[in-house]
Formats: structure tokens, sequence, C-alpha cells
């Protein structure tokens, strides 16, 4: 599908998707501070957690550094002049903790804070809203040394940071986002080691998933005291999990992975209680059920919307497989009792993620299933998917696998939620592309392209793809139709 503008864009299936999005409904990219910003000493900005773990051998793929990523601290202007171009509601975004308050407890930054200030007005100047993230993974190096979010303290400096944050920015801000993906911290982070800060705890990583809930917890509490204007969730990963098969063993190990992925997260903050797992799991997951009232309590505060990324789902099979996980390779994965399996009917992309659009209905459904009038109304919050592509362009890529991954993937979230639709009775208020630009894709660091914006990392030219001037028709057509 070669296409050079959104003019050459096929325009039937264009307009047929933009007649499915209801009105009000949300488009939006999203992006995350530590991946793009660069600019990783200026201004005042303190370490993060990634910043150490990127400068040691062998944690990122061909030793790339995040020092630059796409330099967007320096270029927000044509960065914003990109969204703007694109033509689509919102952008999501993240704030980088340690710009704001390097040391994760203390002094703030007013150079972090003004950065952030210029983001927001410069934002909305040019008619798009801002959904802000306070956490996308980048803690403070001073408190990740103190035990991160294995040390309860860390939730509690990180309450002082949103009040910060939601006083200053609170007045102008559409939505507020606690926490990006808390699954994948404790399960990258601090159970595998394949991401910051790399310890490879497994099951004993289990505190760093209470802390982060309770942190939540109290910035939902900071922000409203705050006064923000908008509104306040949070989001997670959430895949669908199924056994590779109807033996005992593989069911129950899909159980259990379904607690690990989905539901000591969302059960807490939604139903306010950690859920029970299979008798043969308990010792697994014992710290948890030490979980005192007025911790969940806080946990469960009521939400304004409830954000969902959604990639891939996830089939488990019994018995010690390769050292493979989503996130990259970790032989700590070898010392599991099961292994995640592949879905050899589905086409991957280069993570090697199955591209499986339908499963985004059954998690939609499975999560009304579980929650019920408990579930808030939810975003898709993140969406998208990367494919091999040059390091360096002359003019827009024809990335079609993007193209038709968002179209399949945006029409089965209309279709899901639309009357007689599998997950009819959800509320669906936007989707959000993963992601605007190439950037730092953490340890796979530049090898994977998410963008709709081609990036040279040499040059840090921008060069939006025909996946960019599919969204940006898409967005035209819908508005024409307002």
């Amino acid at each position: 599908m070669a296409v050079q503008n959104a003019d050459a864009v096929n325009n039937s299936s264009v307009q047929d998707l933009a007649g499915r999005l209801r009105p009000g409904f949300t488009l939006g990219v999203a992006a995350a501070a530590f991946q793009i910003e660069g600019a990783l000493a200026a201004d005042g900005r303190g370490p993060s957690g990634w910043d150490a773990f990127a400068e040691k051998p062998g944690k990122i793929l061909n030793g790339h550094s995040p020092a630059v990523a796409c330099d967007h601290y320096n270029r927000v202007p044509e960065d914003i002049a990109l969204i703007r171009e694109l033509g689509i509601d919102s952008y999501r975004f993240s704030l980088s903790w340690p710009r704001i308050q390097p040391d994760g407890r203390g002094p703030f930054n007013s150079q972090g804070l003004d950065f952030y200030d210029r983001l927001i007005d410069q934002l909305l100047a040019a008619g798009i809203s801002p959904m802000v993230t306070l956490y996308h993974w980048d803690t403070p190096l001073p408190l990740e040394r103190s035990g991160g979010w294995m040390n309860r303290a860390t939730a509690e400096h990180f309450a002082a940071y949103a009040a910060a944050a939601g006083k200053r920015l609170g007045d102008r801000v559409a939505q507020w986002v606690t926490l990006n993906e808390p699954v994948s911290v404790t399960l990258n982070g601090y159970a595998l080691g394949v991401h910051a800060p790399g310890r490879d705890l497994l099951f004993k990583a289990l505190p760093s998933v209470h802390h982060q809930l309770l942190a939540h917890g109290l910035a939902v509490q900071a922000l409203r005291a705050a006064g923000v204007a908008g509104g306040i969730g949070v989001t997670n990963l959430h895949s669908p999990v199924r056994p590779a098969s109807r033996r005992f063993t593989d069911r129950l190990l899909a159980k259990v992975f379904d607690l690990v992925l989905n539901r000591i997260y969302a059960d807490p903050i939604l139903l306010g209680r950690y859920p029970k797992p299979p008798v043969a799991a308990r010792p697994w997951f014992r710290y948890l059920t030490k979980a005192s009232d007025d911790d969940l309590r806080l946990i469960s505060q009521p939400l304004d919307f409830y954000g969902v990324n959604y990639y891939y789902p996830v089939k488990v099979a019994t018995g010690r497989g390769p050292a493979e996980s989503p996130a990259g390779r970790t032989e700590t994965m070898t010392r599991m009792p099961f292994h995640l399996a592949a879905f050899p009917e589905y086409d991957t992309t280069g993570f090697g993620w199955p591209v499986a659009p339908e499963h985004l209905g059954i998690l939609l459904r499975e999560l009304k299933d579980r929650y019920g009038a408990a579930l808030p109304p939810l975003y898709i919050t993140e969406s998208g998917a990367s494919f091999p592509e040059p390091e360096h362009v002359a003019g827009p890529i024809a990335d079609a696998r993007r193209i038709d991954y968002l179209a399949h993937h945006l029409q089965q979230a209309m279709a899901s939620t639309a009357p007689g639709g599998i997950a009819h009775d959800v509320e669906l208020l936007g989707y959000y592309v993963w992601t605007l630009m190439d950037n730092f894709e953490w340890a796979a660091g530049y090898s994977q392209r998410f963008g709709l914006v081609h990036v040279d990392f040499d040059t840090l030219k921008r060069t939006p793809k025909t996946s960019f001037y599919w969204l940006q028709a898409l967005s035209r057509a819908r508005k024409a139709r307002a």
C-alpha cells in the first residue's frame, strides 16, 4: 500500500471506519517521557533507575543509549506540529518524575515543571487535549537504590510528587493516569529482570505490586486534594490468557498467569480485594493476603476511567520453555513451571507478538463479566505494533502492515462495544495509538519501531509514514461527519 499523503489513502475503507466512530469518541496518540525526551541531564533532571540499567553492559540490545532518544525535550514545537497535522483529539504523554523531583523526595525542580507547563500550553494552543501519565517507569535513582517499588516508602514519595504535578498543571489537563502498566514494572523489572531495575525475584517480587497500587491510591487522593479539573484513572496492560490445551496443569497454570498478568492489579483497584489463587498456587501469592483493609480501601477509590493497553493474547503451557518473555530474552523464565506458547494461526509483529484483534473484543467482554458495574468507562490507552523498517529513509515508508493492524483493532473496538457486539455493555471512550514516533523501546533499544513517524536516530529527522497519513485521513473523515 504505497501511500504518500492523505489523499492517496483508500477513501472507502477510511470512510467506513470513520462512520463507526461514535460522537465524542477520542482518537489519540501516546508516548512516554523516557522513551522520547532525551536531555537526561538537562535543567536539573536527576538520573532514573532506567538510566542506571541502560549503562550496564548487555542490558540494552546493541548497546543503544537513551541519552538522546528522539530529543523531544529540545524539539517540542516540531513534534506538536506533527500531532496537529495528524488531526487527532488527544496526546497522552508522561511526566518524568526525576525531571520534576530529581531525588524522588525533597525539593522539586522548577525547570522541570516549567517544561511540562509549556508543553501543555502548546498542546492546548494547537487544539490537542492532554492526557498526562504521572509514572511511566522512570523511578528516580535514589529511590530505586532504596528498594524502589519493593519499599513501601516509594508510594508515599510518589504521593508528594503527584500533589506537586496536580497543583502546577491540574487546571489544564483533561485526564490524569496515575501509573502506566504496573504489571510490566513488576513482571519485567522485579520478577524477570529484563527491564530496570533488573531484579529476578519471581514471586518474591509481589511487594512491588502492592506498593505500586498504594502509590496509585495515594496519587488519586493527592490529585483530588489539589483540585485538578480533569478525570483521574490508571492504566494497565491486559491480555486474555488461554491454556495451551485442556490438560489440568495447562488450565491451572493459565489461571495462575491470569492472576499475575491481569487480576492482582485490577481486582484491588476495582473490587477492593486481591483475588483468591487456586489452592495449589496459594504459597506463591502469600504476600498479598497480608494486605490491610485500610490499604485496600485506599487502592479502590472510585475512578473516572480505567485505561487498557492491549497488544496480544497469551497462551500458557506446562513445563519449562525457552528463555523468552514478551519483553525480551531472560534466563529467569526457564525457572518457571510454565512457558508462553505461540499462536501459529496468527501473523506476528517485529517483537514476535501475535496480531489478534478479535481478542480485544474478548478482553473487553472478560473485563465486564469480571467487574460488572464496578468497571469504569474505558479508554484503550495504548495499541500498536512494531515492524522491521529501515534506519534511514528518503520519504514515507509504506507501512501497510501497521495500517492493517490499527484498522482491524479499531474496527474490533467499535464493533465489540456497539449494540449487539460482544462487549456491548462496555463504555469505551477512546483509542490511543502507540506511538507517535519511533523511540527508545526499553531493553530492545532502537530495534523495534512502533511509530507513525519514522525517526532517523543519527540525524533525528522525522518522516511521517503512510500510517500517519492513514490516521490523518481517518481523523478528517470523522470530523467531516460531525
